[in-house]
């Protein structure tokens, strides 16, 4: 694997150097900053639409985006929320169909990080 982007730190040091730089964004930031940071916390709250269904809008829009850090973020919360690998990859599915090929090298990755999460991507058929 790639040791740039994506794949420069395990998960568990990404999650950390995560919290540290929230840390450091939020000891220092306004009101709006602050009210930001807790919306997009609130957004993903069980509602109407469950918290599972929310991570994996997240998790699309973050491909359509190709943003890393909010990729592996969403990959990260399916997995905590228990999401299986067959709705992880209809997902993933809709974020390439919207973003376009664009989207291969980001869902390549975030293919392997949920393989890192304990879940089997390969062997399947997926279809």
């Amino acid at each position: 694997m790639s040791e740039t982007g994506l794949f420069s730190q395990s998960i568990d040091e990404w999650q950390r150097e995560r919290e540290i730089l929230n840390g450091k964004v939020l000891a220092v930031a306004g009101l709006e900053i602050k009210r930001f940071f807790s919306l997009d916390g609130q957004t993903y709250r069980d509602g109407t639409l469950p918290s599972r269904t929310k991570e994996l809008l997240g998790l699309v829009a973050s491909l359509v985006l190709r943003c890393d850090d909010c990729i592996l973020y969403h990959v990260i919360r399916c997995h905590e929320e228990g999401l299986s690998t067959q709705e992880f990859q209809e997902a993933a599915s809709v974020g390439l169909i919207v973003g376009g090929s664009i989207v291969i090298p980001h869902l390549r990755r975030a293919f392997a990080r949920w393989e890192e999460l304990g879940h089997e991507v390969e062997g399947k058929d997926m279809t």
